[in-house]
């Protein structure tokens, strides 16, 4: 199958958000009763709660902005015969891709490594990805939650304002030498959505869903169990419009804010209607 390589990610600069340092930015998603994405709201359709309070909305943007995306790999022997999945999730994903997302894979076992080549810190090349997806075979224990932890430390480095991991995997974990809890906490002081996408056999009893719902909810994100081969290359295409149809707020917190703050964002249709918003559980603010 062709995929279509996207240009160069330094062909042309993606637009800043020139926003000051001390605000808090969301990444936010709007659905309707339906689950359909809801699009064209403007910033007076929003009310943001920081521990409980309505706070002014001092940036709002929904412009498609180009997004870092890592892809963490489970590759224990768990998920054997998956690569061939995988990299046609990953074609149905270009078709939704924004022309300057750039892109890095962590792949784990019992072990972690990236898994571009190392002269690639990210790339937007569908091709090199591809290649990258099907070059490693599956084997050993896993590593879940290293692995997170070093997607996340990756992330940083991308220089795009949207940032999303995508985590493919069972949820179990017998290797990590982090815990859910600490990884929880970097997701949390972080501002990456992290999406999963459960890949589960019946006899698997070391899979755990819950691992990953938590994971996608803490960050704002969902979560997708795909039954069947065709389901995961839905669910890559329903992340893709999700990161294309997003909005993206930001408030200064209270001078008094210490700690973990929880957030909670409505949206309302002109005629009033409360709307399904997805964002960040929390915060931690830096006061």
């Amino acid at each position: 199958m062709c995929v279509t390589a996207l240009p160069a990610q330094n062909a042309e600069r993606p637009p800043i958000l020139s926003v000051r340092t001390d605000l808090v930015i969301l990444p936010v998603t709007v659905v309707d009763r339906k689950g359909t994405f809801v699009t064209g709201l403007r910033q007076d359709d929003f009310t943001v709660y920081d521990n409980g309070e309505p706070q002014a909305i001092r940036f709002f943007t929904n412009e498609d902005v180009p997004a870092t995306i890592g892809l963490v790999i489970d590759r224990s022997a768990s998920m054997r015969g998956r690569g061939e999945q995988i990299a046609a999730a990953l074609t149905s994903f270009a078709t939704l891709a924004h022309p300057l997302d750039e892109y890095f894979i962590v792949n784990f076992n019992e072990r972690v490594w990236l898994g571009l080549p190392s002269s690639d810190t990210f790339t937007g090349d569908r091709n090199l990805l591809r290649a990258a997806i099907w070059s490693t075979p599956a084997a050993g224990m896993s590593a879940l939650y290293d692995g997170v932890d070093r997607a996340l430390d990756h992330l940083q480095l991308g220089t795009r304002d949207r940032k999303a991991l995508i985590v493919l995997s069972d949820g179990g974990d017998n290797a990590s030498s982090r815990s859910l809890e600490d990884v929880i906490e970097r997701a949390r002081r972080s501002d990456a959505a992290i999406y999963s996408v459960g890949l589960f056999d019946r006899d698997n009893r070391d899979a755990r869903p819950r691992v990953l719902k938590k994971l996608a909810r803490e960050t704002g994100a969902d979560t997708f169990n795909p039954v069947r081969a065709d389901d995961i290359s839905a669910a890559f295409i329903q992340i893709g419009r999700e990161l294309r149809s997003g909005y993206t707020i930001g408030f200064i917190p209270p001078d008094t804010a210490k700690g973990f703050r929880s957030i909670r964002v409505v949206a309302k249709r002109g005629e009033g209607r409360e709307l399904t918003v997805r964002t960040r559980a929390g915060y931690y603010a830096q006061r």
